[in-house]
């Protein structure tokens, strides 16, 4: 089964378009202020306006309120939400949409126990840990510290790149790829020719 592809953090339409067209299985938007990628609502409305079929549109929200995620939700046409902060999984099951939620590898965090307690997730999404960051570091923290034999599918995100991706499958064999910042000219704005050599080293991989 092939490695899925999600490239997050898309501000701009014709990045959006870029990940389509590079051969990308999906695109996340990140609806957190703080972020040097948080997007509003008219953006986010361009860029899935923009997309052709069959790319999902996932949105990420960090210890989003209730009303802050229901606004998004009844105004972007998402396909997934990404929950990236401290929510609790009776929570993250309760807007009608499929959800994964990110684990944060915190050095010595029991992620089977963790993951366990979403189980109504679609899938566990790794992330690096860097105290008071929710994510978006661009590091890259020990894949021999990934469990074998987690029971949802895990989409393994932190500090990827084009030159590192293959290697990283190779050794996690996870589901699902999630890189933002491996693939950006600046903050927030993605580089063409790095999502396309992202893809395809992901595809070799």
């Amino acid at each position: 089964m092939r490695t899925r592809i999600k490239i997050c953090g898309i501000t701009r339409p014709e990045d959006g378009l870029a990940v389509a067209e590079a051969g990308g299985d999906a695109i996340g938007l990140v609806f957190y202020a703080p972020s040097p990628r948080n997007v509003s609502i008219e953006q986010a409305q361009a860029i899935v306006a923009a997309l052709p079929p069959f790319v999902t549109v996932v949105g990420l929200f960090v210890n989003a309120t209730d009303n802050e995620l229901r606004e998004v939700i009844d105004a972007v046409p998402l396909g997934l939400l990404q929950f990236h902060g401290d929510e609790p999984a009776g929570l993250c099951g309760g807007y009608g949409l499929p959800y994964i939620k990110a684990l944060r590898m915190v050095p010595g965090l029991d992620v089977a126990a963790t993951a366990a307690l979403y189980h109504d997730a679609q899938g566990i999404l790794l992330d690096a840990y860097r105290p008071g960051v929710a994510g978006g570091t661009g590091e890259v923290f020990d894949w021999e510290t990934v469990p074998e034999g987690l029971k949802k599918p895990i989409i393994l995100a932190g500090g990827l790149t084009p030159t590192n991706v293959s290697e990283a499958i190779a050794q996690v064999h996870p589901y699902a790829v999630d890189v933002s910042g491996g693939v950006e000219a600046a903050k927030g704005i993605k580089d063409r020719h790095k999502i396309t050599a992202f893809v395809e080293a992901t595809r070799g991989g």
